[in-house]
């Protein structure tokens, strides 16, 4: 299993930003499931996960009860813990909830967003265009996209609940992105949402990303299906 760099990178040397270790084990545990290094499925073991980090096993063990507190893991038979799937029920939940808080960031980015917000949108936009064909860094520059739009809803309460569904969609697995046909109209609903932003058009955004977010669930759905 290849892990990106930073989740290799032991946490030794000045941690100037102050976070316990544990605390640290699990925001690398966390964006290791988002990008995709613990998939729907892996197993995690404790001594596995410090021998990778160079950590002592405690700040692992917190980590993991934190994973399992919030859903992405449960008790493996036998030692460890393994990566949850979610059935269809709890997909199409999840994305239910992920329709009406994006309508709402959207609704409150068309009113805040500034200049430059709408222009470092536009400019995650092209880049997300230009890795057509590449599936994986379609669903990081996605993320990127997105992230953008929350944080200009200035709305710090929504933001970090729209955070709390990122950790859950990381349990999706396979990214819509590699379904054919999809990666085009999701270019485009990008695109005519951020200008839906620019236009300070509230109503429109807020259509415009319940709409985008459908064609999402509908292209989860296929994966889910065998598409």
């Amino acid at each position: 299993m290849n892990a990106p760099k930073r989740f290799t990178e032991p946490f030794t040397g000045d941690r100037s930003d102050g976070l316990p270790l544990g605390e640290v084990v699990f925001r690398a545990l966390r964006e290791a499931l988002r990008d995709g290094v613990y998939k729907p499925g892996d197993r995690l073991r404790e001594e596995e996960v410090a021998t990778r980090l160079q950590v002592s096993r405690t700040p692992v063990r917190e980590a993991f009860s934190r994973l399992v507190s919030k859903g992405l893991v449960a008790p493996a038979q036998g030692r460890g813990l393994i990566v949850r799937r979610l059935d269809t029920s709890e997909v199409v939940e999840l994305y239910v909830m992920r329709e009406i808080l994006e309508a709402a960031a959207a609704r409150l980015a068309a009113r805040h967003a500034s200049d430059a917000e709408i222009e470092a949108l536009r400019d995650l936009e092209v880049r997300f265009e230009a890795v057509q064909g590449e599936p994986q860094d379609m669903a990081r520059l996605n993320r990127q996209i997105h992230d953008a739009m929350f944080a200009a809803s200035r709305n710090r309460y929504l933001e970090s609940a729209l955070h709390e569904l990122q950790d859950a969609i990381a349990l999706l697995g396979r990214t819509t992105f590699s379904v054919d046909g999809r990666p085009d109209p999701a270019a485009r609903e990008h695109r005519e949402l951020i200008e839906a932003m620019a236009a300070h058009d509230g109503d429109r955004a807020e259509a415009l990303a319940r709409a985008h977010i459908r064609e999402a669930l509908r292209a989860r759905l296929r994966i889910m299906q065998g598409g």
